[in-house]
């Protein structure tokens, strides 16, 4: 998994003589180095890249070769110039010998360093517009990264990580004996809530197929398998740790995955500069009046409306932004509803004064809303809305947890959030407030 030794002993030379000429060093592919890629949004034309642990280079090469220009990055855009950066020598010189096969030799500059103690020169506060890590997170522990790498993004950067996680509510004893003493595996939610917690707001995440998996173990296993691989002591040691690896990945390979994060640091600009508070009884009519304004037709504000004289209603979970004047810019509700009998919210409606959208006014309501019912002890919100816009805080696919909702509804549309992982995800179809009319 794209471990940074420095070949101190013959375990690490083996481990790594056992990788040599791989095409990966974890689980991952082009088509999701693209798909992260596009997930980051518009960058500069030639864009400062740093991939950190980058192994032989795959994802460097691509970076050089697609991100940046026009658009969100691609097979067509401008390139960009990648700091690549791992401790081992041998992987550095594969990277250098297929960015000149490849005419990208100008592109690619490589860094032979320890990406959690990066040297002096280079690698000032706000180097870089995209910081990327696939695979290679987990070497320093996802909060670290997350702590350590930000500095080094600069103003609207991006920082693009994977990280090996549970995707079973409760993994069983097996998965567990191999993984704990290697790595502390945690749950999407549970990397989301430290995302958040370190300043970051989400602009997408990604689970990695099984062909991800594919590419890195298909080969590692063909060379698992090739009888010509050097004997000895170490390299024994070192076959063996990868077949037990290959093993558990057959056997509980259900219960764990790879997802990708695409982050950047909350600014004002993303709506922290709109103060955001609990609703009074004397904020009810401006409620009215931004979600009659927000919408089409009434529906949303009477809902609202029909929402507070129900017993679904919770006191201090609905929430207003103020504008400058002191005015309600945007409001977000969450009242309670139900996934198969266990208790869930539902986040619904969300509106803004349509003269100040895209203010970062809606943002701000409701990072506040799921902040206050995270304090709260709640544990799962559902929200049906639009799926370009809900994951910058954290939701995913209800389908992921087998969450569905009780009419015929796009899979990408209907979304949850798990703001306590210590808490099982229940699943089942969801029953909202009789005010919803569903």
């Amino acid at each position: 998994m794209n471990d940074e030794f420095d070949g101190a002993d013959d375990f690490t030379r083996a481990f790594f003589a056992l990788h040599h000429g791989l095409p990966r060093q974890a689980p991952g592919s082009d088509a999701t180095t693209r798909h992260l890629l596009s997930l980051c949004g518009p960058l500069p034309e030639r864009p400062r890249v740093l991939d950190l642990g980058c192994g032989p280079g795959r994802s460097a090469l691509l970076l050089a070769a697609e991100a940046g220009g026009p658009g969100t990055g691609g097979p067509g855009s401008g390139g960009a110039e990648v700091t690549a950066v791992d401790l081992h020598a041998p992987f550095l010189g594969e990277l250098r010998t297929a960015a000149a096969a490849r005419g990208l030799a100008d592109r690619v500059r490589t860094v032979e360093a320890d990406m959690g103690a990066l040297p002096q020169g280079g690698f000032e506060d706000g180097s870089f517009d995209l910081v990327w890590a696939e695979g290679s997170a987990y070497i320093l522990g996802f909060d670290a990264a997350l702590a350590r790498w930000k500095r080094l993004l600069a103003p609207g950067g991006t920082l693009v990580l994977t990280e090996c996680q549970w995707s079973a509510p409760e993994p069983s004893a097996g998965a567990r004996a191999f993984w704990d003493p290697h790595c502390a595996l945690r749950t999407t939610a549970g990397n989301l809530a430290a995302a958040q917690a370190a300043g970051y707001r989400v602009l997408g995440v990604h689970d990695l197929p099984d062909s991800d998996w594919a590419e890195y173990y298909g080969p590692l296993a063909e060379r698992v398998r090739d009888r010509t691989v050097a004997a000895g002591p170490a390299m024994a040691r070192a076959l063996a740790a990868t077949r037990e690896e290959l093993d558990v990945r057959a056997r509980h390979g259900h219960e764990y995955g790879y997802t990708g994060y695409v982050l950047r640091p909350v600014t004002a600009g993303d709506g922290d500069a709109w103060p955001a508070r609990p609703e009074t009884a004397a904020d009810a009519a401006a409620v009215r009046e931004v979600n009659l304004a927000a919408f089409e037709t009434p529906l949303e504000a009477d809902l609202v409306d029909a929402l507070r004289a129900d017993g679904s209603w919770l006191p201090g979970l609905s929430y207003v932004a103020e504008a400058p004047d002191g005015s309600v810019a945007a409001h977000a509700l969450l009242t309670r509803c139900e996934v198969d009998g266990a208790p869930a919210l539902a986040l619904a409606p969300v509106a803004a004064d349509p003269a100040l959208q895209r203010s970062g006014a809606g943002s701000s309501v409701v990072r506040a809303l799921l902040a206050a019912a995270r304090e709260r002890g709640e544990s799962l919100v559902l929200v049906l809305g639009h799926p370009a816009y809900y994951p910058r805080f954290g939701f995913v696919p209800a389908s992921h947890f087998g969450i569905r909702a009780p009419f015929e509804v796009p899979d990408e549309a209907m979304m949850a959030l798990v703001l306590d992982d210590r808490v099982p995800v229940p699943s089942g179809t969801i029953r909202y407030p009789a005010p919803f009319g569903v």
